[in-house]
Formats: structure tokens, sequence, C-alpha cells
């Protein structure tokens, strides 16, 4: 006992001490974590065997890191950046591995050690690069946006390369102990892990969101957050058991969660464990780190470091030319992408339990991706240092979130064309607001108006809690952005539920979307203008403008009712043309919707009245 805790206390308090001072000097968090671990081993001796059977602990921190990114990669959203995804980043990626594949072949190297090297150092640093984009302000740039587009790729590729890692040594890893297809056919393990595959996401779309809603009824906070463990710790069990990464079926249960109401309740759980087991996996990998190694071969890792850098340097570069990026923002993209990142230390490690990697190999590339993390803030200098002063006007950051030195009864979110009028509609009646919105040239232009609009993004999670949702009555949300708009509303209903909702929907389909998430009020942006502009043509046809008034007015009462009645048969995880029963109820309510429009015209009364309440949610739903 005495050894544990001895044990703990010295990972503790190096980590704490040496992320303070990496965090200081810019370097940022995980090479806070490595330097802590080259500390406690390679240099003063403080571990040593016991740091591999911490490893495989800390191997957890892996599993829920990317149980996480599969949360917040819903499909839709992936769907919606497919172009700059496969593009940029997927050509980043792929030429990367090619070029690195070709280079370890042509040192005589095999086909299977050359794509598992491709692999490990054709991905970025995640952790670094973006925490460095937004300490400097970077992520709004265009260059950010690129980097944000090629690391979204990477983390998303990152997952059939897991899967890959082990099959270039099927043969020695089908013999190991703990994998109950231990021997048999390669048919029956394939078969095997399509069906664990597909019952994990059949668990994750009925069987986890049904025990979710039962323990949010009983508001037991802790209770939450062991079932989401319980959940992880199950998958990973399960996955390791047929001989699958366990990483891998973290981020298939991920990705089947991420269009639940609940998925931001579960990140904001796992994420201190996620961290802290996260920190303890670098630590340890920083421990192991063969330094003497290091010392009789420092120009060859130095050497192996510089030329992958250079090689990633080249395709990023060239990849920013053909997608048109300005000279800046093609910079800042090949000095922040060219190093390696920790998905890296994550392959050698599967790459090591797959015998793919011979030992002494591994041990150096896992100090050629340290080496290239360690570089990775320095070229973020160069770039600040050398380039940045020929910052072109276009590629300023945006400024920081402004402080908002008041609240509201009423939070307006994006100060488009929409929620202009919308704003001004309150500000004539005298009704003060709070508004946001992320487009600088908006807010500096308004600003001559008079009309104060803060700077933020109004997606994060932090934003939302300071802008005074907490006294708010009423949150009106006028983002063009759909899925930004749902996202935004299961948070606030989470965490406020007393706020009235009033969103404004893109068409009838995300109109379901954000009723399902929890608006009270949804407005279609076109609806109105729509029903205006067929009244006037209705007039034009010959019907007399009280005539055109009256059909015009019961249309729009009818569509109300249809949506108000399709809602509740609506599924967010089924297609709405393939919503049979829903699209059933659709067409009946038309028919008898066009029966009555055409006894109105022709003069004859029509027994009908709106339910007032159709659209109507109260905090416990839909009264």
């Amino acid at each position: 006992m005495t050894e544990l805790l001895l044990y703990t206390f010295i990972y503790l308090s190096f980590a704490v001490l040496a992320v303070m001072i990496s965090q200081r000097a810019g370097l940022g968090s995980v090479l806070g974590y490595l330097l802590a671990g080259i500390a406690i081993g390679p240099v003063l001796g403080f571990v040593g065997k016991e740091t591999q059977s911490i490893g495989h602990v800390a191997e957890f921190g892996v599993v829920m890191m990317l149980f996480i990114v599969g949360l917040e990669l819903a499909p839709k959203m992936l769907w919606q950046m497919r172009h700059k995804l496969i593009g940029l980043g997927g050509l980043q990626v792929g030429l990367s591995l090619f070029g690195i594949t070709a280079l370890a072949m042509l040192f005589g190297l095999s086909w299977q050690i050359g794509v598992a090297l491709g692999c490990i150092l054709s991905l970025s640093s995640t952790a670094i690069v973006l925490q460095t984009f937004a300490e400097k302000k970077l992520i709004s740039t265009q260059g950010g946006q690129s980097g944000f587009a090629v690391l979204l790729f990477q983390d998303v590729a990152a997952i059939p390369m897991l899967t890959l890692l082990p099959l270039l040594g099927m043969a020695s890893v089908q013999h190991e102990p703990n994998n109950l297809l231990s021997g048999m056919d390669g048919w029956v393990i394939a078969l095997v892990g399509v069906g664990a595959v597909a019952f994990i996401v059949m668990l994750m779309r009925y069987a986890v969101p049904f025990f979710l809603q039962m323990i949010s009824r009983y508001r037991i906070h802790e209770m939450f957050l062991v079932f989401t463990l319980t959940v992880v710790v199950g998958i990973a069990t399960l996955m390791s058991l047929v001989g699958l990464s366990p990483a891998l079926g973290a981020f298939i249960a991920g990705v089947a969660l991420a269009n639940s109401p609940y998925r931001h309740e579960m990140e904001s759980q796992l994420d201190p464990f996620k961290s802290l087991f996260l920190g303890l996996f670098f630590i340890t990998v920083g421990a192991s780190m063969n330094f003497a190694l290091l010392k009789s071969n420092l120009t060859e890792i130095i050497a192996i470091t510089l030329g992958v850098m250079t090689l990633k340097g080249m395709v990023l570069y060239g990849l920013g030319r053909l997608f048109k990026l300005n000279p800046l923002a093609n910079k800042l993209l090949t000095l922040s992408l060219a190093g390696a990142g920790e998905f890296g230390f994550v392959l050698i490690s599967i790459a090591n339990h797959a015998r793919v990697l011979p030992k002494e190999l591994s041990d150096k590339i896992l100090l050629v991706v340290a080496l290239s993390m360690i570089l990775t803030p320095l070229c973020f200098v160069v770039y600040e240092k050398v380039f940045a002063k020929k910052v072109l006007k276009d590629e300023q950051p945006a400024p920081t979130n402004d402080d908002i030195t008041h609240t509201a009864e009423v939070v307006i979110l994006g100060h488009g064309r929409f929620g202009q009028q919308v704003n001004s509609l309150l500000m004539a009646c005298g009704f003060h607001t709070t508004v946001i919105d992320n487009h600088v040239e908006m807010i500096e232009g308004l600003a001559k108006f008079g009309i104060q609009t803060y700077y933020g993004d109004a997606t994060r999670p932090d934003m939302l809690k300071s802008i005074g949702l907490k006294n708010a009555k009423m949150l009106v949300i006028c983002l063009a952005n759909e899925q930004a708009s749902t996202d935004i509303i299961h948070f606030v209903r989470r965490h406020y539920p007393h706020v009235t909702i009033l969103a404004r929907a893109y068409d009838a389909r995300h109109t379901f979307d954000l009723h399902h998430a929890g608006a009270n009020y949804i407005i279609r942006e076109t609806a109105d203008s729509a029903i205006r502009s067929g009244r006037i043509v209705l007039e034009q046809l010959g019907l007399s403008r009280d005539k055109a008034r009256e059909l015009t007015k019961f249309y729009e009462a009818r569509e109300r009712h249809h949506l108000g009645r399709a809602s509740h048969l609506y599924d967010p995880a089924v297609s709405v043309y393939d919503n049979d029963e829903m699209m059933n109820l659709i067409k009946n309510l038309r028919e008898e919707t066009n029966q009555m429009m055409s006894a109105i015209r022709r003069g004859k009364s029509v027994d009908w009245q709106e339910d007032p309440e159709c659209w109507t949610r109260t905090k416990k739903g839909i009264s």
C-alpha cells in the first residue's frame, strides 16, 4: 500500500510541476506530461518496471478519448464537411502515409513495417495544435480552419489505423490468451468482429439511451457517471475478448451516440477521467523512453525526425497551393501539422502489442514522435516571428469572446438578417437584449448605429454559460447553422430548463429536429414570405383580396397543424422519407387540407379549429 501511494505521489507531483512549466513556456500539456515521465524515468530513475503495468491501465484514457471524439463526430456534421475533410484531410493523410511507406521500403524495411510507420508518423498532434490555435487566436483564420479540417480527418483516420495495425501482425495476435477467438479460422474472426460492431451500434442506439433516460429521471448525478463508465469499460472488454481494438469499439459507440440528447452530459462526465488517464498515459510514454538509444543514435533520430517533418511539410504546402490558401494560411498549415502527434504513441503501443515493429525500431520511432512534438511549438514561434509580421488584413485573428457586462431577459444568438429584425422590434418596444454574433464585420458595422453586439462563439458551452442564461427568460436562436442550433437547444434544455426557447428553422425537417431537441417555439425562416407570395398569386389569378387572405390564413394554420401532428412521429435516427407512419399521416392531412381549401374557395363553411397547444412545450415535454 505504501509503495502504491508513493508511486502515485511521484507521478502526480511531477505531472503538476512539468505541466505548469510546459504551459508557461507555451509548449502545451501533452509535452508537459512527456517531460514529467522523462524526469521520473530516464533522468532520475524514480520509476522502473512498474511503468509497463501502469501504462496498461493508463491506456484506458485513450479509449475514453476516442469515445468522446466519437460523441463529437455526428454523422450529419461529417457529411456537411465531407468535401474539405476528404479533400484536404484525406490527401494529407494518404500522401504522407504513402511517402513514408515508400521511404521505409527504400531503406530495406518490409511493407508491413512501412505501412505501420506511415500510420504512426502521418498524423499530427491534435492536442498541441488546437490548443495553440486557441491560445494564439488562430482558429478563426483561413489557416486555422484548414488545419482543423485536417486534424478532424486525422482523428477519423486513426480509427481504421487502429484496426489495420493488429491485422499486419494477425498471425501472432490470434493466440493471445485473453482472445476468445484464438486459433479460429480467419472468416470466423471476421464474422464475429462484424457482429460485435453491429451489437455495439444497436446497444448504443436503443438500450443505452433508454437507461440514460431512466437515470436522468431520478436525478442522481453520480449514477450518470457510473453508467457512462460502465458502458465504456464494457465495450472495451467486449472488443478485447474478440481480438479487436478497445479504442475502435469506443469510437464506434461514441459515433452511435453522437445524436443523443445526453451526449453533452456524457462528455462532461467523462472529460476529467479522460484527462487524468491520458496524462498518465503520456507520463508512462515519457518514462519508458530509451535515452541510451537516443544518445547512441542521436544523429540518426534527428535525421529521421527532420526528414519526416520535411516530407509532411512538402505535402501540406502543396495541398495548400492546390486548395488555394493564401500564402500566410498555407505557411500556418504547413508549420503547425508537420510534426507527429499523440496518436503516434497509441499506434506504437498497438503495433508493439501486435509485434509489427522490432523493439529497437519501435523505441527509435517513439523518440522521433516525441522530438517532433517538442519541435511543433517551435514551429509556431517561427510562424509568429518570421511570417506573421507580414500578416494580411483578412488573416487578422478574430477577437476573443467579449466580456458581457450586463444580462437581459432576452438573449439573441445570431445577428444576421433574421436576428436583426427580431432585435430591432424588441428595441423599438423598449426591451433590452443581449446579442451574440461571431462575424466581426457585422459587429463593427452595427456599432456605428449604436447597436451593441457581443462577439462570441455560441456553440461553446462556456460561452452559453457566460451570457446570462441563468437569469434570462427567453433565448432566441437565429443561427444559420442547423446542427449548431439543435446542439445549443439540447445544452440549454438540459442546463437551463426554465428558459423559453424560440428557434429559427431552415425547413420542415429542421423544424422537427428543433422540436425534438426541446424548442418551445419554431419559426420557419421562409414560411411567412412564401405564403404572402402565394396570396399575391391568388389575387392575380382572379380571387378577391378577402378570399385570398381567408385561404392563405387557413392554409397557414393547417401547415402548423401538419407539422405539429407529424412531430410526434419524428425519429431523428430515421430519414423523414423512410418514416412510413409519418409520411402516411402527412399525406392524409394534406388530402384533408385540400378538400377543406376547395370548400372554402366555393364559399362553404369548414368545421375545423386549430389546436392552439399543438406546438406548445412545457418543462416536461409536449403539452
